[in-house]
């Protein structure tokens, strides 16, 4: 078969459910990743004829696409600030938002010796990212997941640096049993009311520990995190938040008087991300 027949009959199929950018993305996701062949290699190569077992995967990934399930489950990674990090169903897909985070913190931290600690670290991104592009500082990544800190213990093989991985619950942890220059976390926030605004790739697809939080209480990770903070005393905190919750996010810090909070917009301009300097 032709790759230019496939790839009509792959868009005919998922543009009524992703869009034609989205389904012409997922198309050259899928074709790169199981013909090695990128989208120019594919404009100049128009006749481009596909293999029986070539066909097939491609097949099984178009089907799996109609059932939602995120390609990067189905490739079995993810780009993310410019490496790749291997994710499984254990573990959150990274997020261009989060990669917005990583880049503040390096901007910020990058001249210092420093410990930091990831708290909610799933594939390892941010702890991982920073360990690469901060040579300087030593970096722990704490997650309740066991399955979730083997991810990120591979893809720190993956990428070529060293974190300490820690397995712990932040809502069980009475204090931290070790002194940290810097706190960073990107804790579950997303409230069960915001689920009708969510497509199925995520709700049926990613893990719930990792993304909800009860409506009553949203806050709960940060509270927490913000309560170990103002006993240990590091010099930064930062969080990504959720976009809806900044103004409760400020008055919930507020209880640490005398300290100096930023909230930054992500390249969307919502209110994303925040900073404490104790």
């Amino acid at each position: 078969m032709l790759l230019s027949i496939f790839k009509n009959e792959f868009l005919e199929v998922l543009k009524p459910l992703y869009g034609v950018e989205e389904a012409l993305s997922l198309f050259y996701l899928s074709t790169e990743e199981v013909l090695g062949l990128s989208k120019v290699d594919i404009a100049l190569d128009p006749n481009h004829k596909l293999m029986g077992e070539q066909k097939t995967l491609l097949t099984a990934y178009k089907e799996r696409l109609e059932t939602w399930e995120p390609i990067q489950y189905i490739i079995g990674k993810t780009a993310f600030y410019g490496s790749d990090f291997k994710v499984t169903s254990d573990t959150l897909i990274p997020r261009p938002e989060t990669e917005a985070l990583v880049d503040w913190m390096v901007e910020d931290l990058k001249a210092e010796e420093i410990k930091i600690l990831d708290v909610g670290t799933g594939t390892g991104c941010i702890a991982i990212s920073l360990a690469k592009h901060l040579p300087k500082a030593k970096v722990y990544a704490m997650d309740v997941s066991k399955k979730a800190l083997a991810i990120a213990k591979e893809n720190a093989a993956l990428n070529n640096v060293k974190i300490e991985c820690i397995e712990q619950d932040v809502l069980a942890l009475e204090g931290f049993t070790d002194s940290f220059d810097v706190i960073v976390s990107n804790p579950p926030y997303v409230r069960n009311v915001e689920k009708k605004e969510m497509r199925p790739n995520v709700l049926d697809f990613e893990p719930d520990l990792a993304l909800f939080v009860e409506d009553e209480d949203p806050l709960i990770f940060y509270k927490k995190i913000a309560q170990l903070c103002a006993s240990a005393m590091p010099k930064k905190l930062y969080f990504e938040i959720n976009e809806y919750l900044g103004k409760e996010m400020l008055e919930m810090l507020s209880e640490l008087e005398g300290r100096a909070i930023e909230i930054k917009q992500d390249f969307r301009g919502k209110e994303r991300m925040l900073k404490v300097k104790f």
